[in-house]
C-alpha cells in the first residue's frame, strides 16, 4: 500500500447540491437537460471521505433549459434554504455559495441580503451568462456593486453559450469552456474588475481554456481598449480557478504557469465528474510540486479566500491518504 500521509483536509470549492425538488421541478417543465446523476447527503459524505476533503461549498448550477424569468426568485430562495440548512447541520463539513437569480436584478438584490444575512452564506454562484447576458452586462452594474460592498467571493459557473450544440457534442463538452472565456473576457473589457476591485472571482474548471489561451486573446484588437496586452494578461491572471476536471498532464501545468500565486483552488465537479474524479486527483497527487504550493491549492488558498473555513480546520478533522505511486 505504500506510506501514508496525515493531511488536513481539501477544500472543494467546486461541489454541487442538486435538491431533490429543484430537478423535479425542471423535469416537469421539460428543462432538466443535464445528465440525470442521483444526489444524496449520504452519497456526498461518503464521497468527502473517499478523497480527503474535509469541507465542500457546495452550489447548485444551473441544470437545464433557462426557466421563465419570474420564476428565478423564488427557485433561488427555496435552493438557498435548502443548501443552508445543511450547513447549518454540518458546518464542520460544508459551505455554500448562494444562488442569484440573474438576470432578475431587483430579485438577485434581495436574495444577496438574504443569503448574506440570514442565511450565512461563504459566498455566490452566478452563471457566465444570463439568458445570453454576460457578467459586464451594464444593467448588473447595481448587483455587482453591493457584492463588492460585501467583498463577495464569486462563483462563476458556465451555461449553455446560447446555439444549439453541436451535432453529439454536448454543450457541457466544449461550450461549457468557451462560455467561461466569454464571461472573463466581459468582465475585464467592460472594467467591471477594475471598478470592483472587493470582488474575488472564480472561474470554474480552471477558467476552461483561457490559460492556454490569454496571450493570444489579450493581442485581439478592438476589443480592449486603451489596455496593453500585458495589462489585459495580467488582468486576467487575477481571477482564481479550480482545478475541477483540470488536473490533467496538460492543463494542470499551463494553470499552474499562468494563475497569480494562491490563486488556484481543489474542486472535483461532484456528483457531475463522480467518475473522472480518481483520474483528475491521482494526477494532481503525483504532480511535483512544493509542500507549500501543494498544501494551497487542496485547502490554504480556499481558507484565504474564505475566512469561514479556517475554523473547520481548526475543528481537527484530518486523514490519511495514500501515498502517490503506492
Amino acid at each position: 500500500m505504500g506510506e501514508t500521509t496525515e493531511i488536513a483536509g481539501r477544500v472543494d470549492t467546486h461541489h454541487h447540491v442538486v435538491p431533490p425538488h429543484y430537478r423535479q421541478w425542471l423535469i416537469e417543465r421539460g428543462l432538466h437537460t443535464a445528465r440525470p446523476v442521483p444526489w444524496s447527503l449520504g452519497d456526498t459524505l461518503r464521497k468527502l471521505d473517499e478523497f480527503a476533503i474535509r469541507t465542500a461549498v457546495l452550489s447548485t448550477p444551473t441544470l437545464g433549459r433557462w426557466p421563465a424569468e419570474h420564476e428565478l426568485a423564488p427557485q433561488a430562495r427555496r435552493i438557498n434554504e435548502f443548501t443552508a440548512e445543511i450547513v447549518r447541520d454540518r458546518p464542520d463539513r460544508f459551505g455554500f455559495f448562494a444562488n442569484l437569480p440573474l438576470p432578475d436584478v431587483a430579485g438577485t438584490l434581495a436574495e444577496i441580503e438574504v443569503a448574506y444575512d440570514e442565511f450565512g452564506a461563504d459566498g455566490v454562484l452566478v452563471p457566465t451568462n444570463a439568458y445570453g447576458r454576460y457578467l459586464g452586462d451594464p444593467d448588473f452594474e447595481e448587483v455587482f456593486a453591493e457584492l463588492d460592498r460585501r467583498a463577495a467571493v464569486v462563483f462563476t459557473h458556465p451555461t449553455a453559450v446560447g446555439v444549439p450544440p453541436a451535432p453529439g457534442i454536448p454543450s457541457y463538452v466544449a461550450d461549457y469552456l468557451l462560455d467561461t472565456v466569454r464571461t472573463a473576457i466581459d468582465l475585464v473589457r467592460t472594467g467591471r474588475t477594475e471598478r470592483f476591485p472587493n470582488l474575488k472571482i472564480i472561474l470554474s474548471h480552471g477558467g476552461g481554456f483561457l490559460p492556454f489561451a490569454a496571450h493570444r486573446l489579450a493581442t485581439a484588437p478592438g476589443t480592449w481598449g486603451d489596455l496593453t496586452t500585458a495589462e489585459v494578461v495580467a488582468r486576467l491572471r487575477g481571477f482564481y480557478f479550480d482545478t475541477a476536471l483540470t488536473s490533467s498532464p496538460v492543463s494542470l501545468p499551463s494553470l499552474l504557469a499562468f494563475a497569480e500565486p494562491g490563486h488556484v483552488l481543489f474542486g472535483t465537479d461532484w456528483p457531475f465528474a463522480d467518475q473522472e474524479i480518481p483520474y483528475y486527483t491521482g494526477f494532481l497527487d503525483a504532480h511535483p510540486m512544493s509542500d507549500v504550493d501543494r498544501a494551497g491549492i487542496e485547502h490554504g488558498n480556499a481558507e484565504a479566500l474564505l475566512p469561514r473555513l479556517q475554523t473547520t480546520a481548526a475543528w481537527g478533522y484530518r486523514a490519511s491518504r495514500v501515498a502517490p505511486g503506492s
